[in-house]
């Protein structure tokens, strides 16, 4: 960690890699590397989010969490913990240590007791990912069991950058490139036992989870997979979530994934997630969110999307054809299209 006159320059450099890496792998790799310039930080948990529904769509994990990351995902979506994620990130306070949520007794956290304790970890440092109101990732940094916390220095350490973290998340959406250019055309259903354990899948499913990709997670499948059907058992214990993300795979194209319970006593305890290749279903928000349009733009940037005409923009939104112009110059400017036709290949064509 960096003596403290160092420390506007560490952080400056941490900043300044936000807005410069667009890969979020390499993105994750740096920001944990600033950061522990700047705290001290023993294990980590950083994954990218769903902006909509809020659920993992990649994760990565450090030891000693790795083996322990299923009973981390029971937990965050148990319901009744301290400082989930989800919570985190509509509050108006994106960041939260154990200590200061649960007054300094860690005791009350189930997931201290039955999780972190026994790994040898103390408090955690918790932050969802915000900017411009729409959460892009989360992050967990943990400290080895002490009775020092983290201190109030680097909450606010962490409340400044966060912003800075989850513009490099959303940038990285926007410009990621194609890995590979496998092309599956047709949903994949995966059949999952309540432990996550793979009971039956299609063909299509198989190659869909490849091209997600495997973080180094912990969790039996990509945390995608995994976190819908967590979600799912939170929705089916009375917590309001949607089991549903939709996420930028490795060949440049989306695919969304929903978790459903099967019924019939054949079925019975067996979670179905559909994996589909998607263009316009659930991808726009997303996209033109990674554009940090503003909500008007937004507005303007889908009803474009759907192929309607400057007339119908301006009766539908009652606001003057000068005004949708001037929307599409704005829009422009910040997606780098020159034209409505450019724009939706930006959003619908694999990169």
């Amino acid at each position: 960690m960096v003596r403290r006159q160092n420390a506007a320059e560490a952080e400056r450099d941490l900043v300044r890699v936000c807005h410069t890496t667009a890969d979020p792998t390499v993105v994750q790799d740096r920001v944990l590397h600033h950061l522990r310039r700047l705290l001290t930080a023993d294990a980590a948990f950083f994954a990218t989010a769903d902006p909509t529904t809020l659920l993992f769509t990649g994760a990565r994990t450090e030891e000693p969490l790795t083996g322990s990351a299923s009973l981390f995902l029971d937990n965050e979506f148990g319901g009744g913990d301290v400082n989930a994620f989800a919570s985190l990130a509509r509050a108006p306070v994106h960041v939260a240590t154990l200590d200061d949520a649960t007054r300094h007794d860690r005791h009350a956290s189930a997931r201290y007791r039955d999780i972190m304790r026994p790994l040898g970890l103390g408090d955690e440092l918790r932050a969802a990912l915000v900017v411009a109101g729409q959460c892009w990732g989360y992050l967990c940094l943990h400290r080895t069991e002490s009775p020092r916390g983290f201190s109030t220095r680097e909450v606010a350490l962490l409340e400044r950058v966060g912003p800075h973290i989850a513009h490099a998340l959303r940038r990285a959406v926007a410009l990621c490139r194609a890995e590979q250019d496998t092309v599956v055309n047709r949903p994949g259903v995966l059949l999952l036992a309540d432990d996550l354990s793979v009971v039956a899948s299609t063909p299509e499913a198989e190659q869909l989870v490849d091209l997600i990709g495997r973080n180094p997670s912990g969790f039996p499948l990509p945390a995608a997979v995994c976190s819908v059907a967590a979600a799912l058992h939170a929705v089916q214990r009375g917590v309001p979530l949607d089991p549903s993300a939709t996420v930028r795979a490795r060949n440049g194209r989306w695919i969304s994934l929903h978790a459903a319970r099967l019924q019939g006593p054949a079925w019975q305890g067996t979670i179905s997630v559909v994996l589909e290749p998607t263009d316009t279903r659930g991808t726009p928000s997303v996209l033109l969110g990674a554009y940090a349009l503003t909500p008007r733009e937004t507005e303007v940037a889908t009803r474009v999307l759907r192929g309607e005409s400057t007339r119908t923009i301006t009766d539908g939104l009652h606001i003057s054809a000068h005004t949708v112009q001037d929307h599409l110059k704005a829009i422009f400017d910040k997606t780098g299209a020159r034209s409505r036709r450019e724009l939706v290949g930006l959003v619908f064509a694999p990169r």
